[in-house]
């Protein structure tokens, strides 16, 4: 008897512990060479934004020519096309954030193979503090990578920008980001882009919990799951799941051009971008205390990560700043009347 019992009892936890990989396995993906690593991957783009502001729109692309740099390898260059994107930052930025288009032919045997869009955030102004505010908004999705299986890979760049302007070139060396195409985003995770409007009743609550608790992490009001402000909907996993993107409004990033959000052109009941409100929609408590724990397990493995890209901040205020407002979330999360007075009872019940 005493043996069946140990034996039943191995079979149970087998049957446990398959059961987590396979869970486990389900909700991974391949991570293609391009965002391998924690390498900064050096790139240089010459482009006139003049040529695009004037040429270019949302399906039409204008050529240009792009060299890269892996590691202390050689210099590779290739063709390709961009565009702006991003109608707020093409009216209000020094600097476009762009569009990036590869062809198959081209990008076959390349870091790029199999990418044939991506998106390319660079600095809005250009000011001495825009490359650690790029930094900022970096460590936004990576932190989100760490407490989501469903996000957008990303990876650093350093941008060497050739800019002509008539018969004269200049050159800015920028930070910037690479972030996956929303299409290729489906693919790798076996899933389908959503383009319609969707109730957050209608999504996964606990991705829906855990994107909300993320935007009050950071500090950012300035997204919608349901109109898809900001976030795209993907069905994954037999479940619709919102995924965030654009953060450069958030209080982690805190960029002087960042203006609290209006919501049918009425403002938010907070004064600053640092200040925090909780914008998720009603979940059973039990989610949000499910999705909390998580927060706090992930602490840790936060703060390790951010000090990884410290070395890249040219002010050590600004990375100072980033890592205590991260910081200053936990120490809200971990008090059980701070948890249920700014979380629990700030859930919305009807959309705005």
């Amino acid at each position: 008897m005493r043996f069946i019992i140990i034996f039943l009892f191995c079979c149970m936890t087998w049957v446990s512990g398959y059961t987590q990989y396979i869970d486990q396995k389900e909700i991974t993906h391949e991570v293609s060479p391009l965002f391998e690593g924690e390498n900064l991957l050096k790139i240089s783009l010459t482009y006139s934004k003049k040529n695009i502001l004037t040429y270019s729109n949302d399906s039409t692309y204008i050529k240009t020519n792009l060299s890269y740099q892996e590691k202390d390898g050689p210099v590779k260059s290739i063709d390709a096309e961009i565009r702006a994107r991003g109608n707020y930052r093409k009216l209000n930025c020094y600097y476009l954030p762009l569009r990036l288009k590869i062809n198959e032919d081209v990008s076959q045997g390349t870091i790029f193979e199999g990418h044939k869009k991506l998106k390319i955030v660079m600095p809005c102004l250009n000011s001495s503090k825009s490359n650690d505010d790029v930094l900022k908004e970096f460590l936004a999705y990576k932190i989100y990578e760490l407490l989501s299986p469903y996000h957008f890979d990303t990876k650093l760049i350093s941008i060497q920008l050739i800019e002509e302007r008539k018969s004269k070139k200049s050159e800015d060396d920028l930070m910037g980001i690479f972030i996956q195409d929303d299409k290729k985003t489906a693919a790798i995770n076996h899933g389908k882009l959503i383009k319609r409007h969707i109730h957050p009743n209608n999504q996964d609550p606990m991705s829906s919990a855990r994107n909300a608790m993320f935007q009050y992490m950071i500090g950012n009001t300035d997204y919608s799951i349901a109109y898809q402000h900001n976030e795209k909907l993907f069905y994954i996993d037999d479940k619709i799941v919102p995924i965030p993107y654009d953060f450069d409004m958030s209080g982690l990033v805190n960029a002087s051009y960042a203006v609290v959000s209006a919501i049918n052109n009425k403002p938010l009941p907070i004064t600053k971008v640092t200040d925090r409100l909780y914008r998720g929609f009603d979940r059973d408590d039990e989610i949000l205390q499910q999705v909390r724990n998580e927060f706090l397990n992930h602490e840790q493995d936060i703060y390790v990560l951010m000090d990884r890209y410290q070395s890249y901040f040219r002010y050590p205020k600004e990375f100072t700043e980033c890592k205590s407002y991260i910081e200053g979330f936990y120490k809200i999360i971990k008090n059980d009347k701070k948890f249920e007075n700014r979380i629990l009872k700030n859930q919305r019940t009807k959309l705005d």
